[in-house]
């Protein structure tokens, strides 16, 4: 044992005398310091440019300027405004990978450009150079306002700046700020990956070509009010940790904010986009406002997670804003927007709890702009949105809503019993509903491997693609065959769903049940009035007079027009409201009467009228429990005698007997007689009288969904 822990000893000792001979160890590898930008250099530099990308550079790249040292910043700015603002050709200036230590004053890289003359308008696009001439205009009107308020006497008014080359600034590190109010960028800004650790200052400025701060970085503040970008604008992917203010701005081009994160508010107040704008997969994590924007193209927040409040109030938009799967966690404010006919609100996806954020608008019409293509996967959604409308007090939007998701239904439930099963489909069948045969071939291999459980599935198997599965969506299930007690069941439910949907709007639409309603009583009270008072001609005619026959088309007739005129202009879809309004209403009565006209009545009483009313009272009745033919008790019959045919207003009696039978309430009791009557007239009446009671479920449905609080006197 001795000798095994002498052995270790020595082993130890070795080791150590090895180490130490070896020295320290090294330290890990610090970054390659830059080299420092002086004078001489820069003055190389700039007298020898280079050419990169097929135009002259002066190429600072990778070097450490310090614009701290008053020397050679004097130097710095004397000798690059120089070089980039004489000659025919523009100059670029690439500053990527350097270390910017100090503030950068643009305005002393420019050309003052004065307010007159026409020197660098070849330079420009059509645009640009309108836009320097109402720049100028203005800035001459502030000069003149100035010194006429003596706030200044110099006689050297403010100035356009303009920077006539591309800026390359790529990884590019600022330390200070970026100061350039009021400069006309004639060429392109590329500041990718730059990071500034101040302020950046371009309030007033003009961009006439691409700009792009795509992956930049921002520790200070972002002021970019009033400027102008004639062209695209990026600045995906970026991160503001500080106040951003884009307030009055006008962008022409694209403008591509994807993947960026707003850490602190940001303003972007009055601002004119004309073309899309991009924020899909942003983070806000506190205000973003967007007061009085206005959007000429579509609006991407696709993915986008809200952690702060988003305010849209009194913008304009002319084309559809995305919201699809997005996270809104605070309130998002659309009031007294604006939506253009073609403009909506895709939410599909949207994860929105009324618990935690709230969606606020105008009244009455905000509910109407929410949008989703399908009912799987935003069921949820959209009973939250109602949630969220019934806590504002907001009755129609919720409804509005509540419509929006049985239309949705409706549609799932017409798919189930028209659509295409993509497990169970042949090949011929898939080709025709839309894919191709390499398509077909693919998805019946890909069903022998896994059955598909969604339509979205599709989007996995090879040689699909979004515009193919677009294309085929509405037409395809993978729910296993419905059985024949299945099916008949889904039918009616289909029926009853959609009856609801087109003639009240699922009992959302109070204007568009009356409407429905006075065509009905129109056409019952003609169908009525024809059956009591046109009997026969030969032997003894037994017809009305021209002039009650005259008196019933005009009345009819004006009712039904009225009718019509508030379908059409109410219903979604006023063919389909008429549709159905028709399919209850005429085919039973036409049958009973063509059945009557054929039969011919051969009966006593014929010249008195099938209409009796009870004589001892006049007064406006709610008569919901009334059936439509007298009691059979001999004492009743005394109390009802026919109504009379030899007034001129008897026409009128035929409303009172539809009021009463269609809307439950009239001014006489008057119903059938149970003496010589045809079956086939009583069927008439008793059908009508069954439409009725229905009628008037569904309107006191509507009016307990649409008018607060009044469902409480309804069912109590």
């Amino acid at each position: 044992m001795g000798w095994i822990g002498l052995g270790k000893w020595l082993l130890a000792t070795l080791v150590a005398i090895a180490m130490m001979s070896m020295g320290p160890a090294p330290a890990l590898a610090a970054p390659a310091e830059k080299p420092l930008l002086t004078v001489e250099i820069l003055t190389q530099r700039v007298q020898q440019p280079v050419r990169q990308d097929g135009r002259m550079t002066i190429n600072l790249r990778g070097f450490e300027i310090d614009l701290r040292q008053e020397e050679f910043q004097r130097e710095f700015y004397r000798l690059l405004q120089t070089k980039l603002q004489s000659g025919s050709l523009p100059v670029a200036l690439d500053l990527s990978d350097a270390l910017v230590e100090g503030d950068v004053d643009l305005q002393r890289l420019g050309l003052r450009e004065p307010l007159y003359g026409d020197a660098l308008f070849p330079m420009l696009s059509d645009a640009a150079q309108a836009q320097l001439k109402r720049d100028r205009k203005r800035l001459s009107q502030l000069s003149q306002l100035s010194r006429s308020l003596l706030i200044q006497t110099d006689s050297a008014a403010q100035q356009i700046y303009l920077i006539r080359g591309p800026l390359v600034w790529v990884q590019t590190h600022f330390t200070g700020r970026i100061l350039g109010g009021d400069t006309f960028f004639l060429d392109r800004i590329l500041a990718q990956g730059s990071r500034f650790d101040q302020g950046l200052y371009l309030a007033g400025s003009r961009f006439n070509q691409p700009v792009r701060f795509s992956g930049a970085w921002f520790d200070g503040d972002v002021q970019l009010r009033n400027t102008l970008f004639f062209d695209r604008v990026r600045f995906d992917q970026s991160q503001f940790r500080a106040d951003v203010t884009f307030q009055g701005a006008e962008f022409q081009g694209d403008a591509v904010f994807n993947g960026t994160v707003f850490e602190q508010g940001a303003s972007f107040n009055r601002v004119q986009w004309q073309d899309n704008v991009d924020f899909a997969s942003t983070q806000w994590q506190s205000g973003a406002n967007f007061f009085r924007d206005s959007f000429a193209k579509a609006l991407f927040f696709t993915e986008a997670r809200f952690d702060g409040p988003l305010m849209l109030r009194q913008a304009r938009f002319s084309e559809p804003i995305n919201f699809r799967n997005g996270t809104l966690l605070a309130q998002a404010d659309f009031g007294d927007a604006t939506f253009f006919k073609d403009a909506y609100i895709n939410i599909s996806g949207l994860e929105f709890n009324p618990d935690q954020g709230e969606i606020l608008g105008s009244p009455g019409r905000i509910g109407r702009q929410f949008s989703v293509p399908s009912l799987a996967g935003n069921e949820t959604l959209l009973r939250n949105l109602a949630r969220n409308f019934r806590l504002l007090e907001q009755i129609a939007d919720a409804n509005q809503v509540e419509y929006t998701t049985e239309r949705l239904r409706l549609g799932e439930y017409w798919r189930r019993l028209t659509g295409i099963n993509l497990n169970t489909a042949t090949l011929d069948t898939l080709e025709k509903i839309g894919f191709s045969a390499t398509q077909a071939a693919a998805i019946a291999t890909q069903r022998q491997i896994q059955p598909f459980l969604s339509s979205e599935d599709l989007l996995a198997v090879e040689g699909i693609d979004l515009a193919a599965y677009v294309k085929v969506r509405d037409r395809i299930i993978t729910r296993r065959p419905l059985t024949v007690l299945g099916r008949i069941q889904l039918t009616l439910r289909w029926l009853w769903l959609s009856g609801l949907i087109v003639l009240s709007h699922y009992g959302t639409s109070l204007g568009l049940i009356f409407g429905c309603g006075l065509m009905a009583i129109a056409l019952f009270t003609l169908m009525v009035w024809f059956v009591d008072r046109y009997r026969r001609r030969l032997p003894t005619p037994i017809v009305p007079p021209a002039e009650e026959a005259i008196w019933m088309a005009a009345s009819t007739t004006g009712l039904g027009l009225i009718g019509l005129s508030i379908v059409v202009r109410i219903a979604n879809f006023p063919f389909w409201s008429l549709l159905w309004l028709g399919m209850i209403t005429l085919p039973v009565p036409a049958l009973l009467i063509g059945r009557l006209l054929q039969r011919g009545r051969y009966h006593d009483l014929m010249a008195e009228s099938y209409l009796v009313e009870d004589g001892s009272l006049r007064q406006l009745r709610l008569l919901i429990a009334r059936l439509p033919v007298i009691p059979k008790f001999p004492f009743f019959r005394d109390r009802y005698t026919p109504i009379s045919w030899d007034r001129r207003w008897n026409w009128l009696n035929y409303y009172d007997f539809s009021f009463n039978n269609w809307l439950k309430f009239g001014f006489n009791d008057i119903r059938l007689r149970d003496q010589h009557l045809p079956g086939l007239i009583t069927g008439l009446v008793w059908y009508q009288w069954g439409l009725g009671l229905l009628y008037v479920a569904l309107l006191l449905w509507t009016l307990s969904r649409t008018i607060p609080g009044l469902n409480l006197l309804i069912y109590f």
